[in-house]
């Protein structure tokens, strides 16, 4: 394969990634990582930078667009973020420690439980009432407003130091496998903290960027982020996370709920061929 083919081949794969991302609040990792290393053959640690990398460019193409229209919730994901880059440090610490094979193995049983946990709930967007928040939640003023078509809906947030673990959990594989741990911190944030799925979505669009950016200094100061990779990566996700961002305030719910689960069980399916291959 040509340079040109190769990187066109990248681009394109690239941009289907950024525009799942942008929907699902995954970043676009999970795609990428499977996509490059079992079509483009690219070493894994290496795939794993891209798609750090891929992480940053989703959020930024998707977040800008999602904090304007009134979906995220800025003040809840600043706080959350605070166990996430912790987490995130102590995952690429432990780069290099562990071997490949258990490192991908372990990345595919994740997707599959968090795809089993969303579709069994594909049809659930109860939001918390406010008045039954968590205490602590109230108290840090961490409730909010959804857009709808009869006007902002306000939701409560519920379990908010169970939800704060998980954020911690995110992080550390976040750093260990080069994800932005979107999985984890959508369904921590919807089954566990009671939030509406689009709110979780994208909170978590805009948490991934800052968590992978802890990690991408660790991976680049390693050598795990080569240019050859990462430029087309870069590029095609900026694409495909704008054109999500355009499509998601018209989505349904369950539509949403079903697009993630099934996304990420057939690469989780993919990484646990991996994981136990010769």
């Amino acid at each position: 394969m040509s340079v040109w083919e190769f990187s066109l081949g990248v681009f394109l794969g690239s941009t289907l990634a950024g525009f799942l991302g942008a929907l699902t609040g995954l970043g676009g990792g999970v795609v990428l990582v499977p996509l490059l290393v079992l079509v483009f053959r690219v070493d894994l640690h290496h795939a794993l930078g891209a798609s750090l990398v891929s992480v940053i460019a989703t959020s930024s193409g998707a977040a800008a667009a999602y904090v304007r229209e009134g979906y995220t919730n800025l003040r809840l994901g600043m706080f959350l973020e605070l166990a996430t880059t912790l987490g995130a440090l102590l995952g690429a610490g432990l780069l290099g420690v562990l071997p490949k094979r258990l490192v991908a193995l372990v990345f595919g049983l994740v997707l599959l439980h968090s795809a089993y946990l969303s579709y069994q709930g594909r049809l659930e967007d109860q939001p918390i009432d406010p008045k039954d928040s968590d205490p602590l939640a109230k108290r840090l003023r961490l409730e909010g407003g959804l857009p709808s078509p009869e006007g902002e809906r306000a939701y409560g947030v519920r379990r908010l130091l169970a939800g704060l673990g998980l954020m911690g959990l995110a992080g550390v594989l976040s750093g260990l496998l080069g994800i932005g741990s979107g999985a984890v911190k959508v369904l921590a944030m919807d089954r566990v903290m009671g939030l509406p799925y689009k709110v979780s979505t994208t909170t978590s669009n805009f948490m991934i960027g800052v968590t992978a950016a802890a990690s991408a200094g660790i991976y680049l100061r390693q050598g795990y982020i080569d240019p050859r990779v990462s430029f087309p990566v870069m590029l095609g996700v900026l694409l495909g996370a704008f054109l999500g961002a355009r499509i998601l305030p018209r989505s349904s719910t369950s539509w949403l709920r079903t697009l993630f689960a099934l996304v990420i069980a057939a690469l989780g399916l993919q990484m646990v061929a991996q994981g136990v291959g010769k």
